[in-house]
């Protein structure tokens, strides 16, 4: 390939190191502020929840900051607010991230922290108890709200309540309320290990420094041993699934409307970017932005996402709509896909979405944070160290043959998942 992009992260530039406890570290120095950025990912998140306890894996994560064998929850706030830092801790899907971000010289007060967090939490009885309550609090709030009303339908309706990507990662307020503190910390004790752990540590600092002060605090720690079992397949739809949920007393109703998409690690994945890109993201929001919103002024907003993870994500679009305009923006968001499967793009708009995709690269990285999400999500995916520089090379050489055949691979006019969430009409 030509045109290789070398001023951004690529194997020249980033350190990378396996530890003998199974954990990956990846360092990039830049020396241009005197700050540090750390992102890692651990392999446990809501796809090892038990059917019937959805939120374990968030609650477990929601409790690591909330006190550990040296510190309570208020000594590590303190702690981090005397230096100006802050560490994070969150469970998704797949995966609990972590993260920090501090000065240079605070480098071995943070790492302290963050192992103490990691290695030793304590789960006390009473703060347990405020995490529920916040969770609980959270949940009901989800229950009024459209948006994330119409995303937990959506799943549930994709891939059904056996899958783990069907069911709610921070719970249900019944499961929620019946885990109980020891269930957390057997969750913890079962699941949480370096085993598989991604770092990357970007900022104002030499690599050996920062790989000795990481191995220094999380080289001894062993963790989990319980085999993970592999991700249980997602089932296409064969007919379209509908589900509507009435919210009383709301001037809008919020839809999505999609299919099960690639997972990151199919080779078609950034054809099936660049293809959502055109359908629903370059400019204002794509064709469907410029056809359901502007042309025919169904919907407040329109636009479609992909979310390829380790497992395959949902490819879908999502509207704000009038509640008696719900129909006809459907049948407007169909034509649009059914369009993007039956015709080749044109060559302008194939090479604009291009070039929008290309310039969006620098703006991930403008930040410490940002580079070091994506290096986590390089390793985490097998993309090779060099895989920004590459990047431009593998967009441009997308042609429209290849647009249309992910999707018709993964987008069916006929088949799909609907969600609505809203005052009921009629």
């Amino acid at each position: 390939m030509t045109n290789r992009m070398t001023s951004i992260p690529g194997p020249e530039s980033i350190i990378r190191q396996k530890f003998p406890n199974g954990m990956t570290v990846l360092v990039y120095e830049d020396f241009s502020s005197p700050s540090v950025s750390i992102f890692g990912q651990l392999r446990v998140g809501a796809i090892g929840n038990p059917s019937d306890k959805a939120g374990l894996a968030s609650f477990t994560a929601g409790c690591l900051m909330r006190g550990t064998s040296r510190r309570t929850f208020q000594q590590i706030y303190e702690e981090l607010e005397s230096i100006g830092a802050s560490v994070k801790v969150g469970s998704g899907r797949n995966t609990t991230g972590f993260g920090a971000k501090f000065l240079t010289e605070d480098l071995l007060c943070v790492l302290d922290i963050m192992a103490d967090v990691l290695q030793t939490p304590t789960f006390p009885v009473n703060e347990v108890e405020k995490e529920r309550g916040e969770i609980l609090t959270d949940l009901q709030e989800r229950s009024h709200d459209t948006e994330r009303m119409a995303a937990l339908t959506f799943h549930e309706l994709l891939y059904g309540l056996d899958h783990p990507y069907g069911r709610s990662v921070i719970g249900y307020p019944e499961a929620v309320k019946d885990i109980n503190r020891d269930e957390l910390e057997s969750f913890y004790r079962t699941r949480f290990g370096p085993q598989g752990m991604i770092v990357a540590i970007v900022g104002a600092l030499k690599a050996e420094d920062a790989l000795k002060a990481w191995e220094d605090a999380f080289g001894g720690w062993t963790g989990a041993k319980e085999d993970r079992a592999p991700l249980a397949l997602s089932p296409r739809l064969t007919e379209i699934s509908e589900a509507r949920v009435n919210i009383p007393d709301k001037t809008q109703a919020d839809l999505i409307l999609g299919f099960v998409g690639p997972s990151r690690q199919e080779p078609e994945y950034l054809d099936a970017v660049l293809c959502n890109t055109i359908l629903g993201v370059f400019g204002m929001m794509g064709r469907l932005g410029e056809v359901v919103r502007d042309k025919h002024g169904l919907a407040y907003y329109c636009y479609s996402h992909i979310e390829g993870g380790l497992g395959p994500g949902p490819w879908a679009v999502s509207a704000g709509v009038d509640p008696a305009n719900v129909e006809k923006a459907v049948k407007s968001i169909i034509g649009e896909i059914a369009c993007i499967c039956n015709k080749t793009v044109p060559p302008r708009e194939l090479n604009d979405s291009k070039a929008f995709i290309i310039g969006l690269l620098p703006l991930q990285l403008e930040t410490n944070s940002g580079i070091a999400r994506t290096i986590v999500s390089m390793e985490l995916y097998d993309l090779g160290l060099d895989y920004l520089q590459q990047y431009a090379d593998l967009i441009n050489d997308i042609t429209s043959k290849r647009i249309q055949a992910v999707a018709q691979k993964y987008l069916d006019p006929s088949t799909y998942a609907l969600a609505v969430a809203g005052p009921a009409t009629g």
